[in-house]
């Protein structure tokens, strides 16, 4: 009797033990992290700074794609975040840029704007803005549909586009930064007043405790090899310490531009990574029997990047202090949704050029091209062409849009109007690579693999009549402004970082090339769901 007794004993310790070996049959929490401007290179120049719990743990104990790359342009942040959450570029998902010229309305647009909706939490105008304008599902919807609106989708950010964006059209909620407050916001599209949590988070003012802060250094300046000296003359005295180097306090700048230069500072990201651990919490995302989606984009990283330039001590530091934050949330999701419970990828909407300057000094070609000059040029074009400036609709992100109505008007052949601004442009400006005009690039479709970034960024229905590159190396802008900036087809601005880590993640390096279309339909495998509906990337990791 005892060894029978004794023998069942042991069945059900080993049966027991099976079943909680066994893993779940899905996650309880899908985390995802894009880190504005982050190209993939900061992984490896920064990484003797970084710690053992952040950056490095996704890079070792997940799956890291070395080769992912944006397969469009313009590789800006609202481009970005859509492709990475539809799965498509913006061919499909029609957020061809930040801004566009739309030709309906004959002005200019913002790709979140949207002035049928009000502000919640704050009484200013940063709240007008929805998703209207995105044309395809994201991933965050489609699991919003695949479990009749059950799971909770949380999209946080400190730029409006980023957290909209991402959350999709059926978020419960998107959050972001409003400078004019130093509170998080959201708009009447979601909800017509703030939850509890987010008011008392709100009350704690803790931008104004940032302010009072001292942007230091988190190690002595000598171990910052990679990015040495800490005075570049291209870099942006933001603080108005007429200086650039460390360390930087707001005790010069105007008290009404404190909480909008926040941003441009790591206070910005920590600022949000508080944000994020309460609605983790608050929300109780990942402990209701559902998967729940958590999006988290950090955008200060991008501010700085622009004010500091990619080589930088800034921005150096900026990502070592980011590590930092990146383990704190890794510890905080284990304790509060346990290891191996969620799936967490990691990526950047786009990277960023060196410095021209920068560039020059190292013998490489390079420049700033004023796009102002380029304007100016094509209106006297129009003018000595046609006889007549309004020709030109507008010029903005690379793109020269017509007015058909004056074309028509003068009874002008349109694709012989396109091929003279073409061609203008050829012998005109010798710091323009490619060329394309609309009808070549409606006889074309988007797909993953194109090398031909342009005609993936090309929205049929809301792009120009002529798009074209500008050679490498070479950034518009003038540099007085900012010291670096993005949005071209070449490697520093699309190779970006792409990592997997949690559940059912295998812990491997591969080096094949990959695309940020690709992180949703592989989110969707994953989790067996559909993929959002304008996908063309395919699944990365072997569903378990």
């Amino acid at each position: 009797m005892k060894r029978l007794f004794l023998f069942t004993i042991i069945l059900f310790i080993g049966s027991s033990f099976s079943q909680a070996q066994k893993p779940a049959s899905s996650p309880k929490l899908v985390v995802g992290i894009v880190v504005d401007q982050m190209r993939y290179d900061y992984l490896d120049r920064f990484n003797s700074l970084y710690s053992e719990d952040g950056f490095k743990k996704l890079m070792t104990e997940g799956s890291n794609f070395t080769f992912a790359h944006l397969n469009y342009v313009p590789t800006y942040t609202g481009p970005g975040h859509a492709s990475i959450y539809t799965g498509t570029t913006p061919y499909f998902h029609g957020i061809i840029s930040n801004y566009w010229y739309d030709k309906r309305l004959k002005k200019t647009i913002y790709c979140t704007g949207d002035n049928t909706v009000k502000t919640v939490g704050a009484n200013d105008k940063n709240g007008w803005m929805s998703p209207k304008r995105l044309q395809s599902t994201t991933i965050t919807d489609q699991l919003k549909l695949a479990t009749n609106g059950k799971s909770k989708v949380i999209s946080v950010s400190i730029k409006d586009r980023a957290a909209i964006l991402p959350g999709g059209h059926t978020a419960n909620a998107a959050y972001w930064y409003d400078p004019l407050n130093g509170g998080f916001i959201t708009s009447s599209f979601y909800m017509q007043q703030l939850p509890g949590w987010v008011k008392k988070f709100n009350k704690r003012k803790l931008a104004d405790k940032y302010m009072s802060s001292v942007w230091k250094l988190s190690y002595p300046l000598k171990k910052y090899k990679m990015n040495l000296p800490d005075n570049k003359a291209y870099e942006k005295d933001l603080f108005s310490e007429n200086k650039t180097t460390f360390p930087h306090s707001f005790n010069n700048v105007p008290k009404n531009k404190k909480l909008s230069l926040l941003r441009s500072t790591p206070f910005g990201n920590e600022l949000l990574f508080n944000f994020a651990k309460d609605a983790l919490v608050n929300e109780h995302l990942g402990q209701r029997g559902q998967t729940d989606f958590l999006a988290i984009s950090f955008s200060s990283t991008d501010y700085i990047g622009h004010s500091y330039g990619p080589n930088s001590v800034e921005i150096e530091d900026t990502y070592v202090k980011l590590d930092s934050l990146i383990a704190g949330l890794i510890k905080l999701f284990d304790r509060q949704v346990g290891k191996g419970n969620y799936i967490l990828f990691l990526t950047a909407d786009h990277g960023v050029a060196e410095n021209p300057d920068f560039l020059k000094q190292h013998k490489i070609n390079s420049g700033w091209i004023n796009r102002k000059a380029i304007s100016d040029s094509l209106k006297r074009f129009s003018k000595r062409k046609f006889n007549n400036v309004k020709v030109l609709a507008n010029f903005s992100s690379k793109q020269i849009f017509l007015n058909y109505d004056i074309i028509n008007s003068l009874k002008l052949n349109i694709t012989d109007v396109r091929k003279s601004y073409a061609q203008y442009l050829r012998r005109t400006f010798p710091f323009i690579s490619q060329i394309f005009i609309r009808d070549y690039l409606m006889n074309g479709t988007a797909n993953r693999t194109s090398t031909n970034l342009i005609l993936n960024g090309f929205n049929p229905a809301r792009s120009g009549d002529v798009a074209f590159e500008y050679q490498p190396g070479f950034s518009p802008g003038s540099g007085d402004y900012e010291a670096a900036t993005h949005g071209s087809i070449y490697s520093y601005d699309t190779h970006v970082p792409l990592l997997f880590y949690g559940w059912n993640i295998p812990e491997e390096t591969i080096n094949k090339p990959v695309y940020i279309v690709d992180i949703a339909p592989t989110l969707a495998d994953l989790l067996n769901i559909t993929e959002p509906s304008g996908n063309i990337g395919i699944p990365l990791i072997k569903r378990k």
